[in-house]
């Protein structure tokens, strides 16, 4: 029998790790539901829990309109069915943009677009048109002022990896080369981020008993069991540090190292037939609870370890309205009264609160001038960040170059701004810190603190 118990403890432990320097762990909400709560009280309950990511799978006006003012970063979507258009016609990508995304910001806190879904695999026939798709979205994004704000990203399977284990000798398809060097050549021009959809169960399960559940499961191995990557003898705790590492690798392989992977999509069903055994409450609690636990540690898999690795948990509510077997229909945190589904333990690191350690927005050291300058000018323009201080004759003006004056306005935008939403990124110049700038004379002046 399945318990139902008050969300307030489950989804806790997503509201510390929203607010933890790196690493977020954010929830999907699919709409194949047949009593699908309005709108205004899906994001209700989201508020309540002080979850702050969330992932939508088209562009609804009603929950765009909902979450106005919430300041939860949201990634909205271009449906598979209206890749081939938007692939076929820049103005069809322009009035996509328009419609859909600046005409909601900056009161709905739209941070990405999530081009189709496991597109290369799904809707090949729409394949060759989907980098010009993510293309003709940024350059409306361009247009609009709004690529600062907004990243452009395609979520894949892991289908198109057909060797994922060992990780260090994973490539992509081969017959998809092409289009995915175009898009790993778009994500490195604008900065963004790689997005994985990738489940331990599938792994596990369409894996005739190769690998133990507990590896799936992110259960410790007794050491006669360690999975180990007999090239690189990096050793492998879970599943799913294997498959973002695959993931790495296969990028390395095509020449692109350090595009940052963000999973979209991942999690475990609690319910199946009578041939789907794994799919109970019990595993589905351990996995999401183990998993909630491994992204809080905000380091990466053995290859990447200082990249976090931000989550999407695959989903808000059970979609009962999905075909397939009875563990499609399961895969949810919550039932649509709001109540879990399980309960989760609170694994999570300390909250980060106005009372502890407190978080800067600086310039990299390694961004060019030409992108700091274009970030400065939006910090001080569409940002609007209190830029007077960096004027000539102003106290903070020296040292007087790109750099220091982009880092003032940079975390000037983001001190107000972050509670509510705002980012520390500005098209990829930018990076958090926990070391006061203003304490070095060779970046601001005492008068200059911030």
């Amino acid at each position: 029998m399945i318990l139902e118990r008050c969300l307030g403890s489950m989804l806790l432990v997503l509201s510390m790790l929203s607010n933890v320097l790196g690493a977020f762990v954010g929830v999907n909400i699919g709409t194949d539901v047949s009593s699908m709560p309005p709108a205004s009280d899906v994001v209700a309950i989201v508020k309540a829990h002080q979850i702050t990511h969330i992932r939508l799978y088209d562009a609804d006006p009603h929950m765009l309109k909902a979450l106005a003012g919430s300041g939860i970063e949201v990634t909205v979507g271009v449906t598979n069915e209206e890749v081939l258009g938007i692939g076929e016609s820049a103005s069809a990508a322009a009035a996509w943009i328009n419609k859909n995304v600046a005409a909601y910001m900056p009161s709905t806190n739209i941070t990405a677009i999530a081009v189709g879904s496991e597109v290369l695999t799904s809707v090949p026939h729409a394949a060759p048109v989907l980098v010009t798709a993510m293309n003709n979205l940024h350059k409306a994004l361009v247009a609009a002022d709004l690529n600062f704000q907004v990243k452009v990203s395609t979520p894949q399977s892991m289908d198109i990896i057909p060797k994922p284990f060992p990780p260090s000798t994973a490539t992509f398809n081969s017959s998809w080369n092409s289009t995915i060097y175009q898009l790993l050549q778009f994500l490195k021009n604008t900065n963004s981020y790689y997005m994985l959809n990738a489940y331990p169960y599938y792994g596990y399960t369409n894996g005739n008993g190769i690998f133990p559940i507990d590896y799936a499961l992110f259960k410790p191995l007794p050491s006669v069991k360690q999975i180990v990557d007999p090239n690189t003898l990096f050793h492998y705790n879970s599943m799913f540090d294997a498959m973002v590492d695959a993931t790495y690798y296969s990028m390395d392989a095509l020449n692109f190292s350090v595009i940052p992977i963000i999973v979209t999509e991942t999690g475990w069903p609690w319910q199946g037939g009578s041939n789907e055994p794994d799919a109970t409450v019990e595993n589905a609690e351990t996995f999401i609870n183990k998993l909630i636990q491994r992204v809080s540690n905000n380091s990466g898999p053995p290859s990447q370890p200082t990249i976090p690795i931000n989550t999407y948990i695959y989903e808000l509510f059970n979609e009962d309205k999905r075909l397939g077997p009875i563990s499609e229909k399961n895969w949810g945190l919550l039932f649509t009264n709001g109540t879990a589904v399980f309960p989760l333990s609170l694994g999570g690191p300390s909250q980060i609160t106005g009372n502890s350690t407190a978080v800067f927005c600086v310039a990299k050291d390694d961004a060019s001038e030409d992108k700091l300058r274009d970030g400065l000018n939006w910090a001080c323009g569409q940002g609007q960040a209190n830029c007077s201080a960096i004027q000539s004759g102003q106290p903070c003006y020296l040292p007087n170059n790109i750099k220091n004056h982009a880092s003032y306005a940079y975390n000037d935008y983001y001190q107000k701004m972050h509670t509510v939403g705002g980012t520390c990124d500005f098209d990829g110049t930018a990076t958090t810190t926990t070391t006061d700038p203003s304490k070095f004379a060779k970046v601001f002046s005492s008068l200059c603190s911030y």
